[in-house]
Formats: C-alpha cells, structure tokens, sequence
C-alpha cells in the first residue's frame, strides 16, 4: 500500500485505539478496511479518500460472493463508521457508504425514530419543487414506497398509465391501468432486460404496485418532456445534468432529494437517520401513513415488498381488487388542497 492511500485508513485507526477499543476490534477493522483498499487498488483503480458510492456498492457486491449476509452487515457498519469519522473530522466531503447501508437489508436498523413531517408540510414541502424530473421522483417515492434503487430501475413497459401512451407495457400489466411493476430481477453489476444495472432491487418477488391520478399527472409530465435516451431498454428516470439522457443511480436520487431536504432544513451533513430525510425517509413516510390509515399491514408488505410467500401470494391473486382499492381509498394526497 503507498503512504497516500494507507493514511486514512491509520488515521481512523489510531484513534479507534485512542477512544479504548480492545484489540480484537482494532484487528477487524483494519483487517477489512485493508481488503476494502486492496479491492479498490486492484478492481477500481482509486483509493479510499476518492472512493464514491458506487465504488463501495462494487465491493459490497464483491464480498456479497464470499460471506454471509450477517458477516456482510458487519463489515459495511466498518466501513460506514471509517467514512462518517473522515467526514466528521473534514478529512472526506461526505460518506460514501451512507447511501448503500441505507439501501441494505433494512434490518440493519430496525425501526428507528425519525423526524415527525406531517402531510400538510410534506405537500407544501413538493408544491415547492419545480423541477420536473425532481418533482417526479420525489412524488414517486412518496406515493409508491419504493427504494431509490427501485425507482432508477423502473423502466418504461414497466408502467401503465391510464389512456392513450406510446410505449407497450410488459405482460404482467397489460391490462391494468394506473400501475408500475416492480421486478425482482435487478442487481446491481449485471444485465438484466438488456441493460447494465446499476442498483438492485431487494424484492424476492414481483409486485404491482398501483398509483392514483396525482402520480399519473406527474409520471406524464415528465415523460413527455424526458431526454431522448441511448439506453438499449428505455427507462423511466434519466439525467437532465451532465449524464444527458443516462439512467439515474440511487446516488443521483440521492443528491436530488437531499438538496431540496437541506434547503427545507430536513437535513444536515453528518445527521443520522433520526433527523434527515432521505429519499428512504419517504419509504418510511409512506410506510407509517398507509399502516394508519388501511389497518392492513398485509397490504403494505405486499406494496413495499417485503418477503413473505403467504402474503405475496394472497394479495397477487387478489391485485385488482383488494389492493387497489384499499390503495385508492387511503393514500394521501401530495398537494395542498
């Protein structure tokens, strides 16, 4: 390792040892800190001070090959911890690894107390923004529940809007007006439906996820200004900046939502998942809301799609019926009446 890239890695862990960590820990941590640059050595060519997301969401990929999810967990945390120090003590601008354990298996942290936003300040919280591509994925998010990485993996026949529209959707929503298919077929590094991921979608199985008017207007909106794209399968979110027509990456969502976040005083860099809200904060609005007001939890597991064969199965063969109209009567409107 040269002297550049070893510094802040024996930078944290000097003062791992100063703040009286035993040494089993110091070992682990420098032990998987140390593969992690040596990954980045060999299979990135960059170095941990200019290592991005996308970067420590390759390496997760890479020891995903190699160890157990609770192991994989553990050794993420490591690295969380490694680049929340670097920013905090201004030897990094920001922490890579904050987006990718955010969109790791949610059982990292289970249920933890979040900023209270109402609705009513989440309304006029979107009639603020006027982006239109950054307006859709905020409404996105807020009215379906999906991951970041979900919603960049959205592709276009994977929705159907009401009415007439100029794409053919896929099979499993033919027919069904007003909804999006979330496929459980994306991950992150590899082709799937004729492109190059770049994110994964956690779902074991697939879901069909209904929308109300008010997404509708905005999905047609954007699409019927969205950049022409060079992307073999068209996808729904593309870049308007310097990735011109390219699919977006959670970590462009990222930065699109926090940016308004930081604006409204949501969030502030080194705050934790208690205080800012992430474009995952609007997985967990949805979450809460649609609990409160349906009374079925069923019903916003199959929606957020969680594991759970039973539920999947009984809410699948019943989509038209239960869950889109439990859907339509109680999701909350996104504008300021």
């Amino acid at each position: 390792m040269s002297e550049t890239m070893a510094d802040p890695i024996e930078y944290f862990l000097e003062d791992v040892t100063h703040h009286g960590r035993n040494v089993r820990t110091h070992e682990a941590y420098e032990r998987v800190l140390g593969e992690y640059e040596q990954f980045l050595d060999e299979e990135r060519r960059t170095s941990p001070t200019n290592a991005t997301y996308r970067d420590c969401m390759a390496w997760v990929h890479d020891i995903r090959t190699k160890h157990a999810e609770s192991t994989i967990a553990t050794y993420a945390s490591y690295l969380n911890r490694f680049y929340s120090y670097l920013e905090r003590v201004g030897r990094h601008d920001e922490n890579p690894m904050a987006l990718v354990v955010e969109e790791m298996d949610e059982s990292i942290e289970t249920s933890p107390a979040r900023r209270d936003i109402s609705i009513s300040e989440m309304q006029l919280f979107v009639s603020q923004i006027a982006h239109p591509l950054h307006r859709t994925i905020v409404s996105t998010l807020l009215k379906t529940g999906l991951r970041s990485g979900e919603l960049c993996n959205l592709d276009l026949r994977d929705v159907n809007l009401a009415g007439d529209q100029y794409w053919t959707p896929r099979p499993q929503i033919e027919g069904q007006e007003g909804s999006l298919y979330v496929s459980p077929d994306h991950t992150y590094g590899e082709q799937s439906g004729g492109t190059m991921r770049t994110a994964s979608n956690k779902r074991k199985r697939e879901t069909i996820v209904p929308i109300d008017d008010e997404l509708e207007i905005e999905l047609r909106r954007w699409l019927a200004i969205r950049p022409d794209t060079v992307e073999p399968v068209e996808p729904v979110f593309v870049s308007t900046e310097d990735r011109w027509g390219k699919r977006l990456t959670p970590d462009h969502v990222h930065h699109i939502v926090t940016d308004r976040t930081r604006r409204e005083g949501w969030y502030r860099t080194g705050g934790g998942a208690r205080e800012n809200v992430t474009p995952h904060y609007f997985r967990h609005f949805f979450t809460t809301h649609m609990r409160d007001r349906t009374g079925d939890r069923g019903i916003v597991k199959y929606l957020r799609g969680d594991v759970a064969d039973d539920i999947i199965d009984t809410y699948t063969h019943n989509w038209g019926d239960r869950v889109r109209t439990t859907y339509l009567s109680n999701i909350y409107s996104i504008h300021p009446e």
